[in-house]
């Protein structure tokens, strides 16, 4: 009696919205684990410090700080904004401080596990959401913060404050589309989240956070077309009551980021399976 011949291959397809239903059934699953990493953390970050939940808004006042005291002292003279100057400076500076916030977010989450990434054999995706968790916590503290300050200075609340989450939630969507595509070299290379850190100091100077967009000039062309530039205006421009300059430029890039962000969880999800092979060895 013959037998039968069976030839087996290695499959080289990829079957992306396979992938991309693995990876978002992996994060829901793994929900729970998430939210005690995200726990651990947090109690972590603040059990030693004297200033506890301070120090997440402490950064970006102290830069609005600086800039204030340059543009009062005549230092430097900077365009009108429409609105007291420290509201315009540190509502910019606290928004980017989020935008950072959400580039780095899936980066450290994945390198603050890095220890048991190699021992234990769990959800990859824990670690993103997980980041989520902290990241929504901090901005959260930041926005409070942010809504007193504008209180402070006679700026009066608004309806649009009620969308400003949605604003902000589409500066996190930007963010960790960017961070999960730098998550994988950052984990090889060191030298990535030094490249981060130096890019987004250098980015800050053509994003309008501490100065408006000037009427002229090359500056004016690159802080236009800056991808950023509409997620920081049209998120300030709720929290005082003006009326969306950028929305649409806001929607697009918006648009754009989500199909990144999925496609990012993507490469997450084959990279890093990849990457903690090369550590254990």
């Amino acid at each position: 009696m013959a037998l039968e011949t069976r030839v087996y291959q290695k499959e080289r397809n990829i079957k992306f919205g396979m992938l991309l239903k693995a990876s978002l059934s992996d994060m829901y699953q793994s929900r729970f684990l998430a939210r005690q990493l995200a726990e651990r953390d947090i109690k972590a970050m603040y059990r030693q410090s004297y200033l506890g939940i301070i120090w997440a808004f402490v950064m970006p006042l102290a830069t609005a700080i600086v800039w204030i005291f340059l543009n009062n002292s005549g230092t430097i003279k900077l365009s009108d904004t429409g609105i007291p100057y420290p509201v315009f400076a540190f509502s910019g500076t606290l928004i980017w401080s989020i935008i950072v916030a959400s580039i780095n977010s899936p980066m450290q989450s994945t390198l603050s596990a890095k220890g048991i990434l190699t021992k234990i054999n769990f959800p990859k995706e824990a670690l993103l959401l997980s980041g989520v968790y902290k990241l929504l916590f901090d901005s959260a503290i930041k926005i409070f913060i942010l809504v007193l300050f504008v209180i402070i200075y006679g700026v009066g609340l608004n309806w649009s404050l009620l969308l400003f989450p949605v604003a902000m939630l589409g500066a996190i969507i930007f963010g960790s589309a960017l961070g999960l595509f730098l998550t994988p070299l950052g984990l090889l290379y060191k030298d990535i989240g030094k490249i981060i850190t130096f890019g987004m100091q250098f980015l800050m100077y053509v994003t309008p956070v501490v100065y408006a967009i000037p009427e002229t000039g090359t500056m004016k062309t690159i802080m236009t077309w800056n991808p950023i530039t509409p997620i920081m205006l049209t998120a300030r421009d709720l929290v005082v009551g003006f009326t969306p300059e950028y929305l649409n430029y806001f929607l697009a890039v918006l648009v754009v980021c989500i199909p990144l962000l999925f496609l990012g969880l993507i490469v997450y999800r084959i990279s890093i399976p990849i990457i903690v092979e090369r550590l254990s060895a």
